[in-house]
Formats: C-alpha cells, sequence, structure tokens
C-alpha cells in the first residue's frame, strides 16, 4: 500500500504538468553537441519562461523610456509598469506596503545596502554581529568590511555533520553587545532550510536585535511572508525566479527603511538639492539612487505572475519528490558521497566522488549535455567544515523531470569509467 505522502507526492506530479511547463522554457530545446541540454544548474540562476521574453520585448518596443521624470506618454506607461511590478513583488512575500519593497541589482546588492545604510549608522565599535557557518560570501564579506571600519566583532554559529545550524550554540551566541543577526534561509552549497522563523523570534525576545535574511535560495521554492516571519530585512534575487540578471529585492520594515541613510546618491532619491543642504527622497525612491534597471524590474514582476500562476506550494513540493529520488539513486553509487543531510531541504544536491576533482567531473559531465555547477559555492566556510576544497552541485527546479535524474546517474558512472 502506498503511504499517504507518495500518494500526495503523486497528486502533486500529475498537477504539475511538467511537459507542459518545459514547452515555456524554450532554452530547454539546447542541444549540447548531439546531446540535449539537461540543466541542472538552477541554485546558480534559472531559466526564463517565454512570457518574461515576451515582457521583455514588450517594454522595449512599446513601452521603453526613462520612469518618474517626465509626464509624456512612454515614461507613464513605463512608470506604471514599474510600480506594478513592485506591487507584485509586494503581494508576492506579504509585505505590509509596496514602499517596503526596495528594487537592488540583486542580493549581493541588497546585503550591501543594509551593511551600508544601517549598519554604518547604527553600529559602533564593540558592537556583534551574528552570522553563521552557511552563508553566502555575500553576507559575510560586507560584515566583515564593516567589522574592520568599525571595530565590530563576529559570531559565527557552527553547523553539525548534516549541515544544519546548531541552534543551543546561536542562542549562547547572544549578549549585551548583540546588535546585529544575519541569517541564510537556504543554503545555497547544501540545500539546508535554516529554521529562521525561531531565530528571528529569538533574537527579537534579546533586545529586540534586528535580523536580515538571505532568502536568495529560498524565495524560488517556497512560500515567503515577511510579516509571519516578523524579519526586519528580507533579500533575494530574481535570476535565480526566472527573472533576468540584475534586479532583486530588498524588504525592509518601513520604520526601520525610514531611520536608514541612503546607500548611493544622485537623482530621483532626493526631494530638493542645494549646495547647501540635500533632502532625501521618501522611501523606497530613497534607496533608488539614478536610473534603476526598469526592463529587469518589469520583467522580474512577470516572473513572479508566472510563478504564481503555477503555484509556489506545487513548485516546492514537486521539487522535494526530485530531490528524494536523486538522493536515493546517487547515494547508492559506490564512491560517492553526498555533501549536507539535512532533515529540512530544498532541491540541491552537492556530492563529491572518491579520487576525482568536481571539476573534472562537471567538464565530463558537460560532454553529456549536463550542466551542474562546481566549485566551492561562494561558501568557502561550508566547505572548509566538510574538509573539501569543493563540490559537484545539481540544483533542481520544477521544470526538470526525473529522467533528467537518471542521466545524470549514468553521468556519474561515466565519469566515474574515465578515472578508472
Amino acid at each position: 500500500m502506498r503511504s499517504p505522502i507518495a500518494t500526495l507526492r503523486s497528486q502533486i506530479s500529475s498537477a504539475l504538468n511538467v511537459d507542459k511547463i518545459r514547452a515555456d522554457f524554450p532554452i530547454l530545446n539546447t542541444k549540447v553537441g548531439d546531446k540535449p541540454l539537461i540543466y541542472l544548474d538552477n541554485a546558480a540562476s534559472s531559466q526564463m519562461p517565454q512570457t518574461v521574453i515576451n515582457c521583455l520585448v514588450k517594454y522595449q518596443t512599446e513601452q521603453h523610456a526613462n520612469i518618474h521624470r517626465a509626464v509624456h506618454y512612454l515614461s507613464e506607461v513605463a512608470t506604471r509598469e514599474y510600480q506594478r511590478a513592485r506591487g507584485v513583488l509586494q503581494q508576492f512575500i506579504h509585505a505590509r506596503e509596496d514602499r517596503e519593497v526596495i528594487f537592488t541589482s540583486g542580493t549581493t546588492d541588497a546585503i550591501n545596502l543594509v551593511m551600508h545604510g544601517y549598519g554604518r549608522k547604527f553600529l559602533q565599535a564593540g558592537d556583534e554581529i551574528i552570522l553563521t557557518t552557511l552563508e553566502h560570501h555575500s553576507n559575510i564579506v560586507p560584515w566583515q568590511m564593516l567589522a574592520e571600519e568599525k571595530g565590530i566583532k563576529i559570531r559565527v554559529v557552527p553547523i553539525n555533520d548534516r549541515g544544519e545550524l546548531k541552534f543551543d550554540v546561536y542562542k549562547e551566541l547572544f549578549n549585551s553587545r548583540t546588535k546585529f543577526v544575519g541569517l541564510i534561509h537556504v543554503s545555497n552549497a547544501l540545500g539546508t532550510i535554516n529554521p529562521i522563523k525561531e531565530m528571528i523570534d529569538f533574537a527579537h525576545q534579546y533586545n529586540n536585535v534586528p535580523v536580515l535574511i538571505d532568502g536568495a535560495q529560498a524565495a524560488p521554492h517556497m512560500v515567503i511572508d515577511v510579516q509571519e516571519l516578523d524579519c526586519d530585512f528580507y533579500t533575494f534575487s530574481g535570476h535565480k525566479m526566472c527573472a533576468p540578471t540584475g534586479i532583486g529585492i530588498l524588504y525592509g520594515k518601513a520604520s526601520l527603511l525610514e531611520s536608514m541613510q541612503p546607500f548611493k546618491g544622485g537623482g530621483d532619491m532626493i526631494t530638493s538639492v542645494t549646495f547647501e543642504e540635500t533632502i532625501y527622497n521618501e522611501i523606497p525612491h530613497k534607496f533608488e539612487a539614478g536610473t534603476p534597471p526598469i526592463a529587469a524590474a518589469i520583467g522580474f514582476g512577470a516572473a513572479i505572475d508566472y510563478l504564481t500562476s503555477i503555484g509556489i506550494d506545487y513548485i516546492g513540493h514537486y521539487e522535494s519528490e526530485l530531490l528524494h529520488y536523486a538522493t536515493e539513486l546517487i547515494s547508492a553509487i559506490p564512491g560517492v558521497k553526498i555533501i549536507g543531510t539535512a532533515k529540512h531541504k530544498t532541491a540541491v544536491l552537492s556530492f563529491t566522488v572518491e579520487g576525482i576533482h568536481p571539476h573534472d567531473i562537471g567538464t565530463i559531465l558537460n560532454q553529456e549535455g549536463i550542466a551542474v555547477r562546481t566549485g566551492h559555492h561562494c561558501a568557502q566556510p561550508v566547505m572548509q567544515h566538510f574538509s573539501v576544497p569543493a563540490t559537484s552541485r545539481a540544483s533542481f527546479a520544477f521544470y526538470n523531470k526525473k529522467t533528467e535524474i537518471d542521466a545524470l546517474v549514468d553521468g556519474i558512472r561515466t565519469v566515474q569509467k574515465v578515472f578508472q
């Protein structure tokens, strides 16, 4: 008899018409040599459906103009579409107000905005910031720069050998000097889903310490409700969510954003300028200096419309099914070790093959038409914990199929034969 979970997954798989979805992505028809492309590098960047491509073409052919600065027709159309995209993102993350959504060039840019806008204004020498071993470099380096400038101490939450944060140690790191917490929602290197709601609650109970969440690997796969999470900042990138590169958002509580200093100075972020004084604009414009990536923002809104039409819940459940299938098959291959076996994961599978460098694995898989990521994944502290220089990483999206995982398994066996 099938378990209830298996039955549910079967229902989800049948509810998600993957063949129909794949037809929305023209790039999936690509051939690598004479092999069909099998794209398993979605944690780095996902692919773009035709609806988003059409949106970008429409913008460039019918709507393009600069925003907020003219009363002519095209400027009004472009402004309307840009602001509509902001509203789509607001609804997607369940933010209270659309002015709490700041367009950035991506997650890294958003974290740097918080470091400059909040950290440089409010953190002082002797303060402490808590980060975790699982952080992407983008949520480490900016805080190291601030720590060096201000004399701030960074404390790090360790992980266990499954790649899970040690929550007890996290709580022990807090003291009267703790003034900021930066957490990754989902590890890009391992796929670990962190218990951020509990971690945010603890930080707030402990002297109301503000918390920034790096959601770059979470937002494409699960429902995000920033009000329910009660996070102070949340950020993610468009290009991991079927949108163009060069666009992302920073969510921040309005009261915090209003208290922060601007990150960049220039046009559109001001109310008035004289040589004696500049008065800054209201949020979100205070943090969007100069001409923003208008087309990319509008495309981001179209990508969110597309994902929402499928259903983030369905996407997440289907990708979990792919992860479970891949984990069972790949862990059964002799000489292959999966790095990161947390109880709660998104569809990221990092692995090593005994005696073979990950770059060689990626090169040979590419000859089979299979795209995976190899390297340290901008998460060198994670690699150091597991005492490996790098891993091979397969990351699945809702347009992937189990037959592609079968091909990956065959590809890994081919790699092993080459190096026998």
